[in-house]
């Protein structure tokens, strides 16, 4: 488990804060913590401590606080007595449940989707694909999966099915809550992912039968999810705060 204390990304993270009077110092404190726990900075089971933060920022704790009580209404933080607040522990179990839900919806919103997809947004696809595989020099799990998550919006933006994306976005919007980027974990899994994302614009792009598509996409989705698995598998020893 980490310790509160300064975080290695700190420094950094505080050179790209806009400035204290464009943002309230409560969505300041907010955008903080919250990118932190995103790119893993701060960890599961990670204590918040206040006054630290609010040091760092050069604000009071009081806005601090209202940004960690927004977090535990989002399911980023969790408070516990005699402990305070501190980073929640991702439940695997409900990861991988949902990601099931999500491989099943994207990839019938993607098969959906192929009578009404053209050039420009294959083209678009591609281009966010390379500028995935361009990130490895660099890797930032959070940038990769906001890439990620633009690529697979491409893919399924065309379903005439509205209600099938809003469960979607639902299904996302809860994901989130619980697993911030799992590229954080499995980094390996990354390069893979964009292969996957190169042999599923092939499919597409030779008019390959609808359902081989909809397989193809729910795989590539589903083994994001047992890569996180093996993951957490090889990792049970550390405990749930050990990650």
């Amino acid at each position: 488990m980490k310790q509160a204390g300064t975080s290695p990304k700190a420094t950094a993270s505080s050179r790209h804060q806009p400035p204290a009077s464009s943002l309230s110092k409560s969505e300041l404190a907010y955008d903080m913590i919250r990118e932190r726990i995103a790119d893993g900075s701060f960890g599961s089971g990670y204590r918040l401590v206040l006054d630290q933060l609010a040091q760092e920022l050069s604000i009071s704790p009081v806005p601090v606080r209202e940004a960690i009580r927004r977090l535990e209404a989002e399911g980023y933080v969790v408070f516990k007595r005699n402990v305070g607040a501190q980073v929640a522990s991702i439940d695997v179990d409900e990861y991988e449940q949902m990601m099931q839900v999500l491989a099943v919806l994207e990839a019938a919103a993607t098969a959906l989707s192929l009578p009404y997809l053209d050039k420009d947004d294959l083209a678009r696809a591609r281009e966010v694909n390379r500028a995935m595989k361009a990130s490895f020099a660099a890797f930032d799990p959070v940038e990769f999966t906001r890439l990620n998550r633009q690529f697979h919006t491409i893919m399924h933006a065309r379903c005439p099915n509205s209600h099938l994306k809003e469960f979607i976005a639902r299904e996302w919007k809860r994901i989130d809550a619980i697993r911030r980027s799992t590229f954080s974990f499995v980094p390996e899994r990354a390069r893979d992912a964009v292969k996957e994302h190169d042999e599923l614009l092939g499919l597409i792009e030779s008019k390959a039968d609808p359902a081989e598509v909809e397989r193809f996409f729910r795989g590539h989705l589903n083994a994001t999810a047992e890569a996180f698995h093996a993951w957490h598998e090889s990792h049970a020893s550390t405990g749930p705060g050990g990650y």
